[in-house]
C-alpha cells in the first residue's frame, strides 16, 4: 500500500523549531527560512506540508498566519495546518488563506459536537481531527492547549465517536515520543485501527529513520508526519519516498 510521506514545519514567532514532548521550555531553533524549507520540500518531490501554529496552539491566536499564508499561496504543496482553531471562524480562515486541510485539536477533545459539525459542513477532507495523546496508567489521555492542559476525554472515546459523525483523517501523536527520536509507537497506531478502523491514521512523533518509515508503512497507516529527522539530516525525503 502506498503511505503519504508529510513532512512538517512548527512554527513559533516566525521560525522554525522543534519542541520535546510538546514542552515550550525545551525548543530547539533550526536557521532555517521557513518558505525556503517548504520550497526545498517541494523540490525533493513532496506533495504535502504539515504545518503548526505552535503560538497559535498555546493561545488560541493565529500568530504565524502570515507565513501560512505565504507558503500555501506558492501552490506547489497541499497544506495541512493548525494551530490555534478554536471556531469555526478559525477554519474559514485557513481555508481563505489556501489551507488544503485544516487540523483541529484542542477543540477536538473540548468541543466534539462542534467539530462533528464543522466535519459535515466542510466534509471529511477538509478537516483532519488532531488527538495527541500520552498513556496515564494504560489510559490514553487527551491533553489540549498545547498539551499544556488536562482534560477529562481520552483516545479510546473520541476515535470511535469521530469515525461515526464521519471523519476520515485522523493526526494521532503519542506525545511522549515527539521530538525524541527514538521510534514511533506503532502499538499505539494498532490500537486506533482496532477501535476506529473507519479512520485513516496519520502517525506522528519519533520518527528517526528509514526503518521506522518502512515499520509504519508495514503498520498500514495513511501517512506519517517528519519533522526533526528531516532537520537534523537523520532521514532525507529521496529515502522516504524511495521505501
Amino acid at each position: 500500500m502506498s503511505m503519504l510521506i508529510i513532512p512538517a514545519i512548527d512554527l513559533r514567532a516566525g521560525r522554525v523549531v522543534r519542541l520535546r514532548q510538546g514542552d515550550y521550555a525545551q525548543e530547539t531553533r533550526y536557521e532555517f527560512d521557513a518558505y525556503a524549507l517548504a520550497a526545498d520540500y517541494a523540490d525533493a518531490g513532496a506533495t504535502w506540508l504539515h504545518l503548526v501554529d505552535l503560538d497559535g496552539a498555546r493561545s488560541g491566536a493565529f500568530e504565524n498566519l502570515r507565513v501560512i499564508e505565504k507558503i500555501a499561496a506558492s501552490e506547489r504543496l497541499a497544506v495541512q495546518a493548525g494551530g490555534g482553531v478554536r471556531g469555526e471562524d478559525d477554519v474559514q480562515r485557513l481555508l481563505d488563506a489556501g489551507v488544503a486541510r485544516v487540523v483541529v485539536g484542542s477543540v477536538a477533545v473540548r468541543e466534539p459536537e462542534k467539530v462533528e459539525q464543522w466535519i459535515s459542513r466542510y466534509g471529511e477532507d477538509r478537516l483532519c481531527v488532531a488527538l495527541d495523546t500520552r498513556n496515564e496508567n494504560g489510559v490514553w489521555r487527551l491533553p489540549s492547549a498545547g498539551w499544556t492542559q488536562s482534560e477529562g476525554a481520552t483516545l479510546d472515546e473520541l476515535a470511535p465517536r469521530y469515525a461515526a459523525a464521519g471523519a476520515k483523517h485522523l493526526l494521532c501523536t503519542d506525545i511522549s515520543r515527539d521530538g525524541m527520536l527514538s521510534g514511533p509507537n506503532l502499538d499505539l497506531y494498532a490500537h486506533v485501527q482496532r477501535i476506529a478502523p473507519r479512520l485513516s491514521p496519520i502517525a506522528s512523533g519519533g520518527v528517526r529513520d528509514l526503518a521506522d518509515v518502512q515499520a509504519l508503512r508495514a503498520q498500514g497507516v495513511d501517512g506519517v508526519v517528519l519533522g526533526r529527522s528531516l532537520l537534523e539530516g537523520k532521514l532525507t525525503l529521496a529515502e522516504a519516498f524511495a521505501c
